[in-house]
């Protein structure tokens, strides 16, 4: 590849347009997928009616998105009191996950309240609560990619217990103290089958773009009632336990840094597609744990930029924009039954 294509190519990925997916509208046929994701919601002890409105409507958007992705839906708190308590059922649930060899990628939500005294984070259940320390030991045996979302009130403490490599921790507070009720799982559950937050023109929504296009709309809302902002949501998937807040991203890219030079987050967040796109879904597990890998090189390269010079830079990037395209000419390739 000459040069300059190399830089065009380059200039396309700095602009968010090929470190994605190929954009397709179109969802997998649910008919002949079997399940890859499975997404956990928890909705918590309500509190009240009005509460429990609201909490029931976001885990539906949930139940919603898993049926147009063909994912595995798996609700806790939504049914009659069981003779069980919640806490129980939910660490018996992700026990299940753990031995399980059929999932790519596991979701956990938890819709509702939550608590913090200044030492344990709480999210509050029917009955026992679990603590962060508690549902971090639980997840510790399972393996896959993992998406772990605390839309409680005083949040915050989650992110840095349940933080880890391959896996994006998102909170709805950056604080424990941070204690009123939040807005944000109402809007992320929204933004997650909303077309509309699809903010690089995919064809598919990431929790990335999710969170980002919640996180505004949280804003936004409290801006219009003319209220003093009382949640402010952190994404982390580095694995450092630090969390970004959504008013650090340009669009899809994180723009600002921290004092001490972490790491940026919204990387890993932006392969994660409850929806997947057709062109996302023709991807097998390998094929896409493989570009996945090259994206995230591509991104850590792209950081380093300002700091090497320009020639090695793009004598690097060259090798992972091929075998991107590799990978996905594997995809485009036509069948025989097709040319026939």
């Amino acid at each position: 590849m000459e040069g300059h294509a190399v830089r065009s190519l380059a200039c396309l990925i700095m602009a968010g347009l090929i470190v994605t997916t190929p954009a397709s509208a179109q969802e997998p046929d649910a008919a002949t997928e079997d399940p890859s994701q499975v997404v956990i919601v928890v909705v918590g002890a309500p509190g009240n009616n009005s509460y429990e409105r609201q909490f029931t409507r976001a885990a539906q958007r949930w139940k919603e998105g898993c049926s147009r992705g063909n994912a595995e839906f798996i609700s806790l708190g939504l049914d009659e009191d069981p003779n069980e308590t919640d806490r129980a059922r939910l660490e018996q649930i992700l026990a299940s996950q753990a031995t399980r060899a059929d999932i790519q990628t596991l979701w956990l939500v938890l819709i509702g309240h939550g608590t913090f005294d200044g030492r344990r984070a709480k999210f509050n259940l029917r009955g026992p609560d679990v603590t962060a320390t508690e549902l971090a030991h639980w997840l510790a045996p399972i393996r896959v990619p993992m998406a772990l979302i605390n839309c409680a009130s005083s949040s915050s403490p989650f992110l840095k217990k349940l933080s880890a490599p391959d896996r994006v921790v998102i909170t709805a507070t950056k604080s424990g103290f941070e204690h009123n009720v939040t807005r944000f799982a109402g809007d992320l559950a929204k933004a997650i089958i909303e077309p509309n937050a699809d903010l690089d023109k995919d064809g598919q929504t990431s929790l990335l773009e999710a969170y980002l296009s919640a996180a505004h709309e949280v804003v936004e809302f409290y801006r219009a009632e003319g209220r003093l902002v009382t949640e402010h949501a952190l994404l982390d998937d580095t694995g450092d336990g630090l969390g970004t807040p959504a008013d650090w991203f340009r669009g899809i890219h994180p723009e600002k840094k921290a004092a001490d030079n972490a790491s940026l987050d919204g990387y890993r967040a932006h392969q994660f597609h409850l929806i997947p796109s057709q062109s996302e879904a023709g991807l097998s597990m390998d094929l896409r744990a493989d570009r996945n890998r090259l994206e995230l090189e591509i991104m850590q390269l792209r950081e380093q930029k300002a700091e090497i010079p320009e020639e090695l830079y793009y004598e690097r990037l060259e090798p992972l924009l091929y075998q991107i395209a590799e990978i996905y000419e594997q995809v485009d390739e036509p069948t025989e039954e097709a040319d026939e």
